[in-house]
């Protein structure tokens, strides 16, 4: 039985370039989600919410194997970003260094995320109710109540690969949103998406991969709904 590791198969998506940003076309793709608010260094939701997850995508990840002879290599955790009153503030920076205070001293009790696992094509949302249950019964998971089982289609992005601490990303992302985004003729087009290939638990800080994504759409589509990160 061979077993897919979706991060090779989809290496576009993936791996990006360190240190260049890439336009992709992300098609729409399964995902277990919890939605939540607060900081994730210091907020029991979202550790709770991450605990929920993982435990779900391995039991759908050990069923998947069994009943259908499918194996795969559980892909990695990812997060949708955001807050209203941050995003108010960084939409009226002026330069890259107003940009990047402003990211720096936000308020993260505010913060607004959704955590997700991506899932295969042939797990469906009758599989993820039924294991949901089972690994309820199983384990004592507070958060496995708000999983849910969603699409999302991001379609045209920007992306980069980042490496080194998560709070060290507000450089490179004051280079994405006031430099190549406006330069290249997009506007953002959906929230600020982040893929942790790395376990903070086992790698030192300066060694983390973080894939760094924002949907985009050309300027001559402008939509004054979409919020900016």
């Amino acid at each position: 039985m061979t077993k897919i590791d979706f991060k090779k198969q989809m290496k576009d998506l993936y791996s990006p370039p360190r240190g260049r940003f890439s336009i992709v076309e992300v098609p729409r793709m399964n995902y277990i989600m919890i939605d939540g608010r607060g900081d994730p260094n210091t907020a029991p939701a979202y550790q709770q919410a991450v605990e929920a997850l993982y435990a779900t995508a391995y039991k759908l990840k050990f069923t998947s194997k069994k009943e259908l002879a499918k194996d795969y290599v559980v892909p990695p955790l990812e997060g949708l970003w955001g807050s209203e009153g941050m995003q108010a503030k960084l939409a009226a920076a002026q330069n890259a260094a107003d940009w990047q205070a402003i990211f720096a001293v936000s308020d993260r009790h505010e913060w607004r995320w959704t955590m997700m696992i991506m899932q295969p094509a042939w797990i469906t949302a009758e599989m993820v109710t039924r294991i949901r249950e089972q690994v309820g019964k199983a384990k004592d998971l507070p958060a496995l109540e708000k999983l849910r089982f969603d699409s999302l289609d991001e379609g045209l992005s920007v992306q980069v690969l980042h490496v080194g601490p998560y709070a060290d990303e507000g450089p490179v992302l004051a280079e994405m949103h006031l430099d190549f985004i406006p330069n290249n003729g997009y506007v953002e087009g959906g929230k600020h998406h982040e893929i942790y290939l790395s376990d903070p638990r086992k790698t030192a800080p300066e060694k983390l991969k973080t894939v760094l994504r924002q949907p985009v759409k050309e300027n001559k589509c402008v939509d004054e709904s979409f919020a900016r990160f």
